[in-house]
């Protein structure tokens, strides 16, 4: 599979109990789990999107991942400081 020239990304919060932090990957959505992963992302809490270069994507996942542990570790990142930790990676 070849490698998109940007990926489109959303962090969100589950709504709900668990309130979990989430992170999906519009672009490499396939036609099984696009509906629901969407719908997902629809229903929890906006925290940051954007698209990253496709160039960088392993490194730009890997960067999310740590948000995303220290977010459900009860880490307070407002958009501002997620904005800075992902500013490598993102593209217009």
């Amino acid at each position: 599979m070849a490698t998109a020239d940007k990926i489109m990304f959303e962090i969100y919060r589950e709504p709900g109990y668990n309130r979990r932090f989430r992170a999906v990957y519009f672009t490499e959505l396939d036609e099984h789990n696009k509906e629901q992963a969407i719908n997902a992302a629809l229903a929890g809490e906006h925290v940051y999107g954007g698209f990253i270069s496709g160039a960088q994507a392993v490194r730009a996942k890997q960067a999310i991942a740590g948000l995303l542990a220290r977010l459900n570790a009860g880490e307070a990142l407002d958009e501002a400081a997620v904005e800075r930790e992902m500013e490598p990676f993102i593209t217009a």
